[in-house]
């Protein structure tokens, strides 16, 4: 009897510990929105990440995705990501999408328990320091931080409008955005007259925002939401304030806002969003992914989905060329190893190629659709930034900066 509650006691303890891989399969959970304000890119996004893990199979590393989706919402991301951990034992997750959930999800799940997080899609700039994270740094993303979109969106618009309003989600993101976005857009010689918050939760009006925001006639009023909400105040724009001047960002570069509002009163409008510096690297996975799912979205964030589960995916296979068990931490510490130069260049879908450089005991450098994921100590990396329009209903892209 002792012996058999010894053992039970060394299996329970052998067991205890997260995140590791048996054999040559990892498993991988996704954090995706498929409801909330963010629900219409959590599917889509989903698919980046399911692209690169099918082609990862090829060098024999089994990927086993386990989706979950966040809600858009703080507390019942933190739960779904509980149980990625704690019972499917993921090595990483991939997500969430906003700010205001990855935080929450990373500071009390992921990196107390060991357990890699990588975020296509938060753009705050508060995660690059994100205190919950420091000395385990096992926060990552494959996005660049609206640090960087504010200043290019800033300097856009300036050339565009002379005075402009902000209405603009009261998270992290939103906050974010709106913050850097004004700094850069009055140092370009424009000026702000509102800053207007409006909560989380999407709402049914939004008519006391607008108000706040329009009262002093901007030259146009920068939507920084999701389209959940967007779509709401921007059709109460038009019908009850007849403003049609609007400026985007990344949250609502959206087929269903333009279905909403109506092209005809979007025609011409601008917007940026995280872009790719494409070439041979955004060519290599779209034609993967049309290949597997048909029609590309115009969407954000699925280059950087499948940016994120590549890198996981070429992080264990460096693990596994050492020697090394498949587990969070070894996975982690190879991650900037196959990701950053020096180490010959490897593009989407060429695991294979890079998993015999690996096993020939040479470095590999990983070149993603989105663009170089140079993963700096804080886990971040930096990707050009999209300016796009939208002309006869469709999602345009104009240049990257």
């Amino acid at each position: 009897m002792k012996k058999l509650v010894l053992l039970g006691f060394i299996f329970v303890f052998c067991f205890s510990f997260t995140s590791i891989a048996i054999g040559d399969e990892i498993k991988v959970g996704t954090l995706m929105a498929h409801t909330g304000p963010l629900k219409e890119y959590g599917p889509n996004i989903k698919n980046g990440a399911v692209l690169a893990a099918k082609q990862l199979a090829a060098t024999g590393l089994q990927v086993k995705l386990i989706h979950e989706d966040s809600e858009t919402s703080a507390i019942p991301a933190v739960n779904a990501a509980k149980k990625l951990v704690e019972i499917d034992r993921v090595v990483a997750i991939i997500g969430a999408l906003a700010s205001g959930v990855t935080q929450p999800v990373a500071e009390s799940v992921t990196s107390p328990k060991g357990v890699i997080m990588i975020s296509p899609a938060s753009t705050s700039p508060l995660i690059t320091l994100l205190p919950g994270d420091q000395g385990k740094d096992y926060l990552f993303r494959s996005c660049p931080s609206d640090s960087l979109q504010g200043a290019v969106s800033g300097r856009v618009a300036a050339k565009l409008y002379k005075t402009m309003s902000v209405l603009y989600v009261n998270n992290p993101y939103g906050q974010g955005l709106a913050e850097w976005f004004k700094k850069s857009y009055e140092a370009s010689g424009g000026k702000v007259l509102a800053m207007v918050p409006h909560d989380e939760k999407a709402g049914e009006s939004y008519t006391a925002e607008l108000k706040k925001a329009l009262a002093n006639k901007p030259d146009a009023l920068a939507a920084f939401s999701y389209p959940e909400h967007a779509k709401v105040y921007l059709k109460e724009a038009i019908e009850f304030y007849k403003y049609k001047s609007f400026y985007l960002a990344d949250g609502t570069k959206s087929e269903v806002l333009i279905k909403a509002v109506g092209a005809a009163n979007l025609e011409g409008t601008i917007g940026t969003a995280p872009g790719s510096t494409g070439g041979k690297a955004l060519e290599l996975f779209n034609v993967a992914y049309r290949a597997e799912f048909g029609k590309l979205p115009p969407l954000p964030f699925i280059t950087n989905a499948y940016d994120g589960m590549a890198t996981i995916g070429l992080a264990a296979l460096a693990a596994q060329a050492k020697g090394l068990p498949l587990t969070a931490k070894n996975i982690r510490d190879n991650l900037r190893e196959v990701s950053n130069p020096p180490g010959e260049v490897i593009y989407p879908g060429e695991f294979v190629k890079a998993n015999n450089l690996l096993k020939a005991g040479k470095k590999i450098n990983y070149e993603g659709a989105a663009g170089s994921v140079d993963y700096d100590e804080n886990g971040d990396v930096v990707t050009p930034i999209e300016i796009w329009k939208i002309s006869n209903g469709q999602i345009v892209s104009i240049r990257s900066e």
